[in-house]
Protein backbone atom coordinates (compact mmCIF):
# COMPACT_ATOMS: atom_id res chain seq x y z
CA UNK A 1 0.00 0.00 0.00
CA UNK A 2 1.05 3.80 -0.78
CA UNK A 3 2.24 5.09 1.93
CA UNK A 4 0.07 8.57 2.13
CA UNK A 5 2.53 11.06 4.49
CA UNK A 6 3.47 13.75 2.37
CA UNK A 7 6.89 15.40 2.73
CA UNK A 8 4.59 19.05 2.08
CA UNK A 9 2.51 18.25 5.18
CA UNK A 10 3.79 21.22 6.81
CA UNK A 11 3.02 23.73 3.96
CA UNK A 12 -0.04 26.13 5.81
CA UNK A 13 -2.94 27.31 4.24
CA UNK A 14 -1.68 31.34 2.57
CA UNK A 15 -4.73 33.73 2.99
CA UNK A 16 -6.53 35.24 -0.07
CA UNK A 17 -4.79 37.73 -1.74
CA UNK A 18 -6.07 40.89 -0.74
CA UNK A 19 -7.11 42.34 -4.50
CA UNK A 20 -7.90 39.02 -6.44
CA UNK A 21 -9.20 37.67 -3.11
CA UNK A 22 -12.20 40.13 -3.08
CA UNK A 23 -12.19 39.55 -7.31
CA UNK A 24 -13.21 36.59 -7.17
CA UNK A 25 -15.86 36.55 -4.43
CA UNK A 26 -17.38 39.52 -6.78
CA UNK A 27 -16.98 36.84 -9.54
CA UNK A 28 -18.82 33.88 -7.71
CA UNK A 29 -21.54 36.64 -6.21
CA UNK A 30 -24.69 35.51 -8.33
CA UNK A 31 -25.88 39.64 -7.45
CA UNK A 32 -27.35 41.27 -10.49
CA UNK A 33 -26.84 44.90 -8.53
CA UNK A 34 -23.39 45.12 -8.20
CA UNK A 35 -20.14 47.15 -9.21
CA UNK A 36 -16.32 45.53 -9.45
CA UNK A 37 -14.24 48.40 -7.60
CA UNK A 38 -11.75 45.54 -7.12
CA UNK A 39 -9.14 46.08 -10.30
CA UNK A 40 -8.20 49.13 -11.76
CA UNK A 41 -9.23 48.43 -15.32
CA UNK A 42 -10.95 49.72 -18.18
CA UNK A 43 -15.01 49.24 -18.05
CA UNK A 44 -17.94 50.44 -20.02
CA UNK A 45 -21.02 51.61 -19.17
CA UNK A 46 -22.69 48.44 -18.25
CA UNK A 47 -19.14 46.68 -16.08
CA UNK A 48 -17.95 45.16 -19.17
CA UNK A 49 -14.12 45.09 -20.57
CA UNK A 50 -13.73 47.96 -22.49
CA UNK A 51 -11.16 47.74 -24.96
CA UNK A 52 -8.92 50.92 -26.10
CA UNK A 53 -9.61 51.31 -29.80
CA UNK A 54 -6.23 51.54 -31.04
CA UNK A 55 -5.16 47.80 -29.33
CA UNK A 56 -8.60 46.35 -31.12
CA UNK A 57 -7.22 47.48 -34.31
CA UNK A 58 -4.17 45.75 -33.97
CA UNK A 59 -5.88 42.61 -32.17
CA UNK A 60 -8.25 42.26 -35.17
CA UNK A 61 -5.93 42.47 -37.76
CA UNK A 62 -4.63 39.67 -35.60
CA UNK A 63 -7.10 37.76 -34.63
CA UNK A 64 -8.53 37.96 -38.90
CA UNK A 65 -5.01 36.01 -39.76
CA UNK A 66 -5.02 33.44 -36.91
CA UNK A 67 -8.79 32.52 -37.33
CA UNK A 68 -8.10 32.05 -41.30
CA UNK A 69 -5.09 29.99 -40.35
CA UNK A 70 -6.91 27.48 -38.08
CA UNK A 71 -9.43 26.95 -41.26
CA UNK A 72 -12.53 29.60 -40.29
CA UNK A 73 -13.64 32.85 -42.42
CA UNK A 74 -12.63 36.23 -42.15
CA UNK A 75 -16.89 36.65 -41.00
CA UNK A 76 -16.06 34.46 -38.20
CA UNK A 77 -13.26 35.86 -37.09
CA UNK A 78 -14.97 39.25 -37.21
CA UNK A 79 -17.66 37.64 -34.89
CA UNK A 80 -15.08 35.94 -32.74
CA UNK A 81 -13.10 39.26 -31.95
CA UNK A 82 -16.50 40.83 -30.66
CA UNK A 83 -16.96 38.20 -28.19
CA UNK A 84 -12.92 38.16 -27.09
CA UNK A 85 -13.30 41.59 -24.90
CA UNK A 86 -12.85 39.18 -21.96
CA UNK A 87 -9.57 37.84 -23.04
CA UNK A 88 -7.73 41.09 -21.88
CA UNK A 89 -8.45 40.68 -18.56
CA UNK A 90 -6.21 39.36 -15.58
CA UNK A 91 -6.01 35.67 -15.53
CA UNK A 92 -6.61 33.75 -12.22
CA UNK A 93 -3.07 34.33 -10.45
CA UNK A 94 -2.57 30.04 -10.93
CA UNK A 95 -3.40 30.73 -14.71
CA UNK A 96 -6.04 29.48 -17.14
CA UNK A 97 -8.33 26.76 -16.06
CA UNK A 98 -8.38 25.17 -19.58
CA UNK A 99 -4.70 25.16 -19.90
CA UNK A 100 -3.73 23.99 -16.66
CA UNK A 101 -5.88 20.84 -16.91
CA UNK A 102 -4.85 20.22 -20.82
CA UNK A 103 -1.06 20.60 -19.50
CA UNK A 104 -1.37 18.19 -16.64
CA UNK A 105 -3.16 15.49 -19.13
CA UNK A 106 -0.63 15.82 -21.66
CA UNK A 107 2.42 15.14 -19.01
CA UNK A 108 0.47 12.46 -16.65
CA UNK A 109 -1.99 10.83 -18.70
CA UNK A 110 -5.75 11.46 -18.48
CA UNK A 111 -6.68 8.40 -16.70
CA UNK A 112 -3.57 9.47 -14.46
CA UNK A 113 -4.90 8.51 -10.43
CA UNK A 114 -3.59 11.53 -9.21
CA UNK A 115 -5.39 13.76 -11.38
CA UNK A 116 -8.41 11.51 -10.97
CA UNK A 117 -8.30 11.63 -6.97
CA UNK A 118 -7.23 15.15 -7.35
CA UNK A 119 -4.00 15.15 -6.56
CA UNK A 120 -2.23 17.32 -8.38
CA UNK A 121 -1.18 21.35 -8.21
CA UNK A 122 -0.81 22.51 -11.41
CA UNK A 123 -0.02 26.68 -11.92
CA UNK A 124 0.37 28.34 -14.95
CA UNK A 125 3.86 30.42 -14.91
CA UNK A 126 6.86 31.73 -17.97
CA UNK A 127 7.39 28.65 -19.90
CA UNK A 128 9.74 26.31 -18.35
CA UNK A 129 12.57 28.63 -16.63
CA UNK A 130 9.67 30.47 -14.58
CA UNK A 131 8.39 27.29 -13.82
CA UNK A 132 11.73 26.08 -12.84
CA UNK A 133 11.89 29.51 -10.61
CA UNK A 134 8.50 28.86 -9.18
CA UNK A 135 8.94 25.34 -7.82
CA UNK A 136 12.80 26.26 -6.65
CA UNK A 137 11.81 29.43 -4.44
CA UNK A 138 8.33 27.15 -3.22
CA UNK A 139 11.56 24.38 -2.43
CA UNK A 140 13.54 27.07 -0.73
CA UNK A 141 10.86 27.89 1.66
CA UNK A 142 9.33 25.49 2.70
CA UNK A 143 12.85 23.08 2.73
CA UNK A 144 15.23 25.66 3.55
CA UNK A 145 19.29 24.87 3.15
CA UNK A 146 18.39 21.82 1.00
CA UNK A 147 20.95 20.76 -2.03
CA UNK A 148 19.58 20.23 -5.24
CA UNK A 149 21.34 17.55 -7.17
CA UNK A 150 21.63 18.40 -11.20
CA UNK A 151 22.89 16.05 -13.61
CA UNK A 152 26.52 16.77 -15.29
CA UNK A 153 26.34 18.02 -17.59
CA UNK A 154 22.84 19.85 -17.67
CA UNK A 155 21.17 22.91 -19.09
CA UNK A 156 23.24 25.95 -17.96
CA UNK A 157 20.37 28.11 -16.48
CA UNK A 158 19.34 25.07 -13.97
CA UNK A 159 22.38 26.53 -11.78
CA UNK A 160 21.57 29.75 -11.70
CA UNK A 161 17.72 29.19 -10.88
CA UNK A 162 18.59 27.25 -7.78
CA UNK A 163 21.39 29.24 -6.35
CA UNK A 164 19.14 32.61 -7.17
CA UNK A 165 16.58 30.96 -5.49
CA UNK A 166 18.97 30.21 -2.31
CA UNK A 167 19.37 26.50 -2.56
CA UNK A 168 22.58 24.67 -2.51
CA UNK A 169 23.50 22.70 -6.21
CA UNK A 170 25.44 19.94 -6.50
CA UNK A 171 25.87 17.30 -9.28
CA UNK A 172 25.43 13.93 -9.81
CA UNK A 173 27.25 11.65 -12.45
CA UNK A 174 25.39 11.39 -15.71
CA UNK A 175 27.21 10.95 -18.89
CA UNK A 176 29.85 8.91 -19.65
CA UNK A 177 32.10 10.78 -22.48
CA UNK A 178 34.16 7.41 -23.36
CA UNK A 179 31.21 5.63 -24.20
CA UNK A 180 29.30 8.18 -25.30
CA UNK A 181 26.25 6.43 -22.92
CA UNK A 182 24.60 7.19 -19.62
CA UNK A 183 26.76 6.47 -16.73
CA UNK A 184 24.03 4.56 -14.39
CA UNK A 185 26.36 3.02 -11.99
CA UNK A 186 27.86 6.76 -11.39
CA UNK A 187 24.23 8.40 -11.19
CA UNK A 188 23.25 5.73 -8.83
CA UNK A 189 25.79 5.60 -6.45
CA UNK A 190 25.98 9.55 -5.97
CA UNK A 191 22.12 9.59 -5.60
CA UNK A 192 22.13 6.93 -3.10
CA UNK A 193 25.43 8.86 -1.27
CA UNK A 194 23.17 11.94 -0.88
CA UNK A 195 21.39 12.85 2.25
CA UNK A 196 17.88 11.95 2.64
CA UNK A 197 15.05 14.05 1.24
CA UNK A 198 18.05 15.41 -1.17
CA UNK A 199 15.97 17.45 -4.09
CA UNK A 200 17.06 15.85 -7.26
CA UNK A 201 16.50 17.30 -10.77
CA UNK A 202 15.70 14.81 -13.56
CA UNK A 203 14.90 15.70 -17.21
CA UNK A 204 11.85 13.62 -18.56
CA UNK A 205 13.55 13.11 -21.68
CA UNK A 206 15.81 14.44 -24.58
CA UNK A 207 18.19 15.46 -21.73
CA UNK A 208 19.84 18.96 -22.51
CA UNK A 209 22.57 19.27 -23.48
CA UNK A 210 23.87 14.99 -24.46
CA UNK A 211 20.73 13.72 -25.78
CA UNK A 212 20.91 10.50 -23.84
CA UNK A 213 17.80 8.97 -21.83
CA UNK A 214 17.82 6.28 -19.77
CA UNK A 215 16.03 3.21 -20.76
CA UNK A 216 12.87 2.28 -19.17
CA UNK A 217 14.82 -0.70 -16.72
CA UNK A 218 17.52 2.45 -16.19
CA UNK A 219 14.45 4.83 -15.26
CA UNK A 220 13.01 1.48 -12.66
CA UNK A 221 16.75 1.35 -10.99
CA UNK A 222 16.57 5.55 -10.51
CA UNK A 223 12.93 5.58 -8.83
CA UNK A 224 13.94 2.72 -6.22
CA UNK A 225 17.03 4.75 -5.22
CA UNK A 226 14.83 8.06 -5.04
CA UNK A 227 12.08 6.25 -3.30
CA UNK A 228 14.25 4.49 -0.83
CA UNK A 229 16.24 7.71 -0.16
CA UNK A 230 13.01 9.60 0.03
CA UNK A 231 14.39 12.25 -1.87
CA UNK A 232 12.14 14.82 -3.42
CA UNK A 233 11.98 14.90 -7.37
CA UNK A 234 11.97 17.74 -9.55
CA UNK A 235 11.43 16.82 -13.11
CA UNK A 236 11.95 19.46 -16.04
CA UNK A 237 10.38 18.59 -19.29
CA UNK A 238 11.20 20.92 -22.42
CA UNK A 239 10.92 18.66 -25.04
CA UNK A 240 7.79 15.87 -24.99
CA UNK A 241 7.63 14.74 -28.05
CA UNK A 242 11.17 15.62 -29.47
CA UNK A 243 12.79 12.48 -28.38
CA UNK A 244 10.99 9.79 -29.59
CA UNK A 245 8.52 11.54 -31.99
CA UNK A 246 5.65 10.24 -28.86
CA UNK A 247 4.39 12.49 -26.85
CA UNK A 248 3.27 9.28 -24.74
CA UNK A 249 6.74 7.32 -24.65
CA UNK A 250 8.52 10.47 -23.99
CA UNK A 251 6.25 11.08 -20.95
CA UNK A 252 7.11 7.53 -19.94
CA UNK A 253 10.09 8.89 -16.71
CA UNK A 254 6.85 11.31 -14.66
CA UNK A 255 4.18 8.63 -15.76
CA UNK A 256 6.46 5.93 -14.06
CA UNK A 257 6.63 8.24 -10.92
CA UNK A 258 2.97 8.84 -10.59
CA UNK A 259 2.10 5.16 -11.05
CA UNK A 260 4.69 4.27 -7.93
CA UNK A 261 2.91 6.61 -5.75
CA UNK A 262 5.84 9.17 -5.26
CA UNK A 263 5.21 12.71 -4.88
CA UNK A 264 7.15 15.18 -7.44
CA UNK A 265 8.10 18.39 -9.23
CA UNK A 266 7.51 18.72 -12.93
CA UNK A 267 8.32 21.80 -14.73
CA UNK A 268 6.70 22.17 -18.45
CA UNK A 269 7.68 24.48 -21.20
CA UNK A 270 5.46 24.46 -24.47
CA UNK A 271 8.14 26.88 -26.15
CA UNK A 272 9.84 24.16 -28.07
CA UNK A 273 7.25 21.62 -28.75
CA UNK A 274 4.22 24.10 -29.23
CA UNK A 275 6.67 26.53 -31.13
CA UNK A 276 5.92 29.77 -28.85
CA UNK A 277 8.97 30.73 -27.75
CA UNK A 278 8.20 34.27 -27.54
CA UNK A 279 4.82 33.50 -25.47
CA UNK A 280 6.00 31.93 -22.49
CA UNK A 281 4.01 29.57 -22.06
CA UNK A 282 4.66 26.74 -19.29
CA UNK A 283 3.39 25.01 -16.02
CA UNK A 284 4.62 24.17 -12.67
CA UNK A 285 2.79 21.02 -11.50
CA UNK A 286 2.92 18.98 -7.74
CA UNK A 287 1.88 15.73 -7.90
CA UNK A 288 0.81 14.59 -4.25
CA UNK A 289 0.30 11.88 -1.98
CA UNK A 290 -2.89 13.36 -0.21
CA UNK A 291 -5.50 15.19 -1.84
CA UNK A 292 -6.54 17.26 1.39
CA UNK A 293 -3.19 19.22 1.40
CA UNK A 294 -3.35 20.51 -1.91
CA UNK A 295 -4.98 23.69 -1.81
CA UNK A 296 -2.87 24.25 0.61
CA UNK A 297 0.27 23.79 -1.86
CA UNK A 298 -1.55 25.70 -4.51
CA UNK A 299 -2.31 28.65 -1.94
CA UNK A 300 1.53 29.10 -1.45
CA UNK A 301 2.40 28.71 -5.40
CA UNK A 302 -0.05 31.45 -6.03
CA UNK A 303 1.48 33.85 -3.41
CA UNK A 304 4.75 33.26 -4.81
CA UNK A 305 2.95 34.22 -8.19
CA UNK A 306 1.69 37.03 -7.00
CA UNK A 307 4.96 38.75 -5.59
CA UNK A 308 6.78 37.95 -8.69
CA UNK A 309 4.79 37.75 -12.03
CA UNK A 310 1.97 38.88 -10.32
CA UNK A 311 -0.80 36.83 -13.32
CA UNK A 312 0.72 34.82 -15.93
CA UNK A 313 0.12 36.01 -19.87
CA UNK A 314 -2.89 34.72 -21.07
CA UNK A 315 -2.62 35.13 -24.80
CA UNK A 316 -0.23 31.89 -25.72
CA UNK A 317 -2.40 30.26 -22.74
CA UNK A 318 -5.57 30.50 -24.61
CA UNK A 319 -3.79 28.89 -27.93
CA UNK A 320 -2.36 26.00 -26.23
CA UNK A 321 -5.39 25.29 -24.06
CA UNK A 322 -7.51 25.08 -27.62
CA UNK A 323 -4.95 22.85 -29.17
CA UNK A 324 -4.52 20.69 -25.93
CA UNK A 325 -8.01 20.35 -25.50
CA UNK A 326 -9.66 19.97 -29.18
CA UNK A 327 -9.29 16.92 -31.03
CA UNK A 328 -8.66 18.08 -34.37
CA UNK A 329 -6.06 20.67 -33.15
CA UNK A 330 -4.70 18.53 -31.35
CA UNK A 331 -4.26 15.69 -34.43
CA UNK A 332 -2.85 18.82 -36.47
CA UNK A 333 -0.29 19.02 -33.94
CA UNK A 334 0.43 15.89 -33.26
CA UNK A 335 0.75 15.25 -36.89
CA UNK A 336 0.93 18.20 -39.06
CA UNK A 337 -0.33 17.67 -42.32
CA UNK A 338 2.72 19.09 -45.24
CA UNK A 339 -0.52 21.57 -46.44
CA UNK A 340 -0.20 23.61 -43.68
CA UNK A 341 3.54 24.75 -44.10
Amino acid sequence: MTERTSVFKHVEQAPPDPIFGPQNAFLADKTAAKVNLVVGAYRTDEGKPWVLPSVKKVVFSHAVCVCVLVLTTESQAEERLAKSTSEHEYLPIDGLKEFNEGAAKLLLGADAAAIKENRVVTVQNLSGSGSLRLGADFLSKYFPGKTVLIPDPTWANHVNIFLDARLNVAKYRYFEPKTIALDLQGLLADLQAAPDQSIVLLHVCAHNPTGIDPTKEQWLQILNVVKAKKHITFFDTAYQGFATGDLEGDAYSVRLFEKAGLEFLTAQSFAKNMGMYGERIGALHIVLKDAAIAENIRSQLKRLVRGSISNPPAYGARIAALVLNDPELFSIWYDPPCSIF
